[in-house]
């Protein structure tokens, strides 16, 4: 079986869940028992770009009690996961035994191409501290102006997987120099979106998630994070 009849196949199992359980009085994820995760619901349909050793994605899968409602992806393959940090092997399991999605080789820059991502539509597109690594000095010209590339890439290709009805990109951004220099909002702005929300991120918020450098000798070690904030965008009302 390729990849692309895995995935559909897949999908199509999460929806004959769904319907199952509709069948069967919505027993344990019934329509009354909706949890929430500081800004994400069970019900959210929800993309995960960039995932370091997938801790984020877990953590919500296991507040919600469910990854159904959940794609995760990394930019790594599963190899290189699997050797950059101790925990993450384990934590796609227990996430696609939860009924998660997870994909690897996923560019940000390119995901609304993905042969199955193309065919989804999310309310709530998270990308977590988004980086494209140390190349140069982090306050250099041009490590900014490659990581700006990224932000940008990745707010233009959301923005054709985003729900129109109620859908948000989320994407937490450390504050103060250099990264105040990726004109994130800007961005975003020139790409047709609109800013709703800018709210302090506290990684406290989300039990058992470890952010990561994700790159170089270090790539499992955690980063000090500082202030931070999520940004919230959304498509302007037709």
């Amino acid at each position: 079986m390729g990849k692309e009849e895995e995935y559909q196949e897949r999908e199509s199992n999460v929806e004959t869940d769904e319907e199952e359980e509709d069948d069967h009085d919505h027993d344990d994820d019934d329509e009354g028992e909706e949890k929430w995760r500081m800004h994400y619901s069970s019900r959210h349909r929800i993309l995960l770009v960039g995932e370091g050793d997938f801790s984020f994605s877990l953590s919500l899968a296991t507040h919600f009690g469910s990854a159904r409602n959940m794609v995760a992806t990394s930019l790594d393959s599963q190899e290189e996961i699997d050797s950059k940090y101790s925990n993450a092997i384990g934590n796609v399991r227990e996430l696609e035994e939860r009924g998660c999605i997870v994909i690897y080789g996923v560019d940000a820059k390119q995901m609304s191409q993905h042969f199955f991502l193309s065919t989804q539509r999310f309310d709530r597109i998270v990308y977590n501290f988004p980086h494209v690594g140390f190349l140069f000095r982090e306050d250099s010209y041009c490590q900014i102006q490659l990581n700006k590339r990224l932000v940008k890439g990745f707010l233009q290709n959301a923005k054709l997987l985003l729900r129109k009805e109620g859908g948000e990109i989320h994407i937490t951004h450390k504050e103060g120099h250099p990264y105040n220099k990726w004109d994130l909002v800007r961005k975003a702005h020139k790409i047709g979106l609109l800013q709703t929300q800018t709210l302090p991120f506290r990684k406290d918020d989300y039990p058992g998630y470890d952010n990561k450098r994700a790159h170089g000798t270090l790539s499992d070690a955690s980063f000090h994070l500082g202030d931070c904030t999520t940004y919230k965008f959304r498509l302007p009302p037709c």
